[in-house]
């Protein structure tokens, strides 16, 4: 079995913290940041299964992240 690396941001939005992965547009919430990971983990499971009846899974290799300042008018 291959073992595949998925790289995360964690923000918190409100009174949730929201975890979204970067190489695939997957997201999840939890109350906590730990829970926010496991349900991502969990909802990236998910995805991969549904994926795999498509030809080929879109990832992102390598992201990066970055900080954009933008002034409100």
């Amino acid at each position: 079995m291959s073992q595949s690396v998925y790289q995360s941001v964690v923000y918190k939005e409100g009174k949730y913290y929201v975890a979204q992965c970067l190489n695939v547009d997957v997201s999840s919430f939890g109350d906590s940041e730990q829970e926010a990971l496991d349900n991502l983990q969990e909802a990236l499971k998910l995805y991969l299964e549904d994926a795999s009846s498509l030809p080929t899974v879109p990832m992102v290799e390598h992201p990066t992240v970055h900080t954009l300042h933008l002034q409100h008018t």
